[in-house]
């Protein structure tokens, strides 16, 4: 086990997997974003709903947590839905 990750293949593992969420996004351009600016919902019509532009709050479709070299906690943006 690796940072709370199985590397082994077993149906039990515990990768990081495809998401919807709404994603707090304060600069144009971001392929990841701390785990804090993340709130994972369970579709893509609940991320739609709970998203505010004007906030800087998007839907989005992510993949994580998984943690970078600096050992934060990321997710990466699959696909963000709306305009930024």
């Amino acid at each position: 086990m690796v940072n709370g990750y199985s590397l082994d293949p077993h149906p039990r593992a515990n990768f990081a997997k495809e998401q919807f969420a709404v994603v707090r996004i304060p600069r144009v351009k971001r392929d990841r974003v701390p785990a804090a600016s993340v709130t994972i919902v369970d579709d893509l019509e609940t991320a739609i709903a709970q998203s505010n532009p004007d906030n800087k709050f998007y839907p989005a479709k992510v993949v994580g947590p998984a943690r970078s070299s600096e050992g934060t906690m990321l997710y990466y943006i699959i696909d963000l839905y709306g305009d930024l």
